[in-house]
Parts: structure tokens; C-alpha cells; sequence
């Protein structure tokens, strides 16, 4: 095998397992962190059902951000749901045979590719243009969508310019996965995007990015709105009086 091959061989084999051990060492860290109040944000369900309901439609549709600003909302959501179907369709890379509904939707993942950039080159410009946004963005706001930006163009390079070699890429992955390893195609577009890949898959952990699991974890949606119905006590507040008794 190639150096190229070795050398991406490790980096997919580290940033893989820094993108799951990190992830769920914060999924764990959200979960044991306690929500000593009542918190959510009203107007709030009341039962249970309610709640799944309202994270279902924040989950999906962003109600919350709807609310407050129609334009991020616009750029937010074309760039999510774009990166949504382009992630299904990049199942193909790692199945054998494809599954029916991921062959369906390869047109339809091949042009979301477009919402998804022109939402993100929509949330930078809300970051330059935008004082007060400007004012509170930090340079790792600008190098995380700047990453993003980076990842789509080159797909959308190789997907409609620069034709990779799908059929090696496919060996490359199930090589690794299966630990019999395959050379790695070289093409220069794959070789950059295939990078910018695994450096969102190592700084994914420590980033602001991590809202995605985080919004399961916010007391201000997941909670249910009954304080006069039923006491509220942390766990850790339960165990102090119980401990006094």
C-alpha cells in the first residue's frame, strides 16, 4: 500500500474513535448534569406527549428559531435539511447492496448539496454583515462554518467537475471497516475533502457543534410544565433529604 493509503488508513482509525468516544463522554456529561429548577420555556406542554411533540417540531422544523428570526431560520434550515440528505445519500459508500430508499433518494441528495451550501454561506455572511452577531463570534464560529463550506464544495466539485473514483472509494471504506485494507484513491478533490472529513470528525466533540445532541438535553424544551402538579427535585437534592431523615 501507498503512504497516502497508510497515512489515511490512521487518520480515519483516530478521528473515528475521537468523533464516538468524545461524543459519548458529552452525551454522558449532559445526561449526569443535573436541572435543579423548572425551567422550560412557555408557552410549555404539560404532559409528556406534549414534549415529544414540541422536540419533534424543533428537532425538524426549528419552531423556536422560526419564531425569533425568519432569516437564520431560512439559511439554518436549507443547510440542515441539505446536510441531512446528503448524509443519507453518502450511505451508498458504506452498504453493500444499497438500500432501496438510499438509491431513491441519490437525486435528491446529489442537489441538496446547493441548499446546503447557500445556507451556510448565508450564516457566514449573518456573521460579518450582522454588528451585533459580528461583535459576539469568536474565530471558531468562522473556522467551523469556513470547514463546512469546505466539505460541500468539494463534494459538489467532485460530484459535477472532477469525477472521483466512487468503485475505489467504496473498497477503500469497506476495507477499513472490515480491517482488510485497500488502497486509497488519490485524486486530488477526494484527497482535500476526505482531510476537511476527518478534521470535522475530530473537532466535532470540542465544538459548538455539539448542539445537536445538546438540544435533547435542554431543560427549557424537555421538560414538562407541572410544577403545581408535581414537586420537582433534582436527584442529587433528593439524595440530601432523604439523607436527613
Amino acid at each position: 500500500m501507498s503512504v497516502l493509503s497508510v497515512f489515511f488508513v490512521f487518520l480515519y482509525y483516530v478521528a473515528t474513535a475521537i468523533l464516538f468516544v468524545g461524543l459519548g463522554y458529552r452525551i454522558w456529561v449532559y445526561f449526569k448534569t443535573p436541572a435543579p429548577l423548572k425551567i422550560p420555556t412557555t408557552p410549555a406542554p404539560t404532559t409528556v406527549g406534549g414534549v415529544v411533540l414540541r422536540m419533534t417540531r424543533e428537532v425538524t422544523l426549528f419552531e423556536s428559531l422560526f419564531k425569533s428570526n425568519k432569516w437564520i431560520w431560512l439559511f439554518g434550515w436549507l443547510f440542515h435539511f441539505g446536510l441531512l440528505l446528503v448524509l443519507l445519500r453518502h450511505l451508498r459508500y458504506v452498504t453493500e447492496p444499497v438500500w432501496w430508499w438510499v438509491t431513491m433518494l441519490q437525486p435528491f441528495g446529489k442537489y441538496a448539496s446547493f441548499a446546503m451550501v447557500l445556507g451556510l454561506l448565508g450564516l457566514l455572511a449573518r456573521r460579518i454583515v450582522v454588528d451585533r452577531v459580528r461583535y459576539i463570534s469568536s474565530p471558531s464560529d468562522f473556522l467551523m462554518l469556513l470547514l463546512l463550506l469546505g466539505i460541500g464544495l468539494s463534494g459538489m466539485l467532485m460530484t459535477f467537475a472532477s469525477k472521483a473514483d466512487i468503485v475505489s472509494l467504496k473498497e477503500f471504506l469497506f476495507g477499513m471497516m472490515s480491517f482488510d485494507l485497500q488502497p486509497f484513491p488519490g485524486q486530488p478533490v477526494l484527497v482535500i475533502h476526505m482531510l476537511l472529513v476527518a478534521l470535522l470528525m475530530i473537532v466535532f466533540p470540542f465544538s459548538k457543534l455539539l448542539h445537536a445532541p445538546g438540544v435533547f438535553f435542554s431543560p427549557t424544551r424537555n421538560q414538562v410544565d407541572n410544577p403545581r402538579e408535581k414537586r420537582h427535585v433534582a436527584s442529587w437534592a433528593a439524595k440530601l433529604e432523604s439523607g436527613k431523615r
